[in-house]
């Protein structure tokens, strides 16, 4: 895909870009939780706090912005009150399905 500015170029996939709704969040987070993968969790919930602002995250969340940049990094060990206390910040809850 070729832009005027930048022929040749392509832009690096930003899956925040799309995170406009909850819907979208949904799907996304039920999509990530299915890989079982800790870090690919901990990039989707990054992914859905810059979509909707990082500042305003780690308030709801009552952490400060860059403990939620640290508890977010991939390799990182939050623990899991953090990460249910970002979930809803983000509007969204982890729920459990028989296997």
């Amino acid at each position: 895909m070729s832009t005027a500015k930048n022929p040749g170029k392509l832009v690096p996939f930003d899956a925040a870009r799309y995170l406009t709704d909850d819907v979208a969040v949904a799907e996304y987070m039920t999509a990530v939780l299915e890989t079982e993968d800790p870090d690919l969790l901990l990039l989707a919930l990054a992914d859905i706090a810059r979509a909707r602002g990082m500042a305003q995250v780690a308030k709801d969340a009552g952490l400060g912005r860059e403990s939620l940049y640290k508890a977010l990094t991939p390799g990182s060990k939050p623990r899991f009150d953090t990460i249910l206390k970002v979930a809803r910040a983000l509007g969204v809850r982890l729920t459990a399905q028989p296997v």
